[in-house]
């Protein structure tokens, strides 16, 4: 499975962007997939999840309601809409796919991670 981030850039505060991540090796709608980041210093964090049809997510709650993770199947893509952006959202955000068992939220739970996109907002 390889995946491809795009997305990322340089936004204010209280905007928005949206970060795609394109999968390909596999029939993408086999697997569920998620949503990572890693900001400068710090451990890499959930954001999202999204199970393999799209009628199941989850978020970090700290993305709560300003986040919103979706998947075209037909396209093999998922995406993160992150809306009323925040400093402490800048990082670079990763994709991941889950194909074992195991929580949602932890990194040991992924079996294959894209390159990152990096996001920055600008207070």
């Amino acid at each position: 499975v390889q995946l491809q981030a795009s997305g990322g850039g340089l936004v204010q505060a209280g905007g928005s962007l949206r970060l795609s991540c394109a999968a390909s090796g596999r029939a993408f709608s086999d697997y569920e997939m998620g949503w990572f980041r890693q900001a400068p210093g710090n451990e890499r964090d959930f954001v999202a999840a999204i199970n393999w049809s799209g009628g199941t997510t989850y978020y970090g709650d700290s993305v709560k309601g300003r986040f919103t993770i979706s998947r075209d199947n037909a396209k093999n893509t998922v995406y993160l809409q992150m809306n009323s952006l925040k400093s402490e959202d800048t990082a670079v955000y990763s994709c991941a796919v889950k194909i074992r068992a195991g929580r949602w939220q932890a990194l040991e739970s992924y079996d294959y991670w894209g390159q990152g996109t990096l996001v920055t907002v600008s207070s």
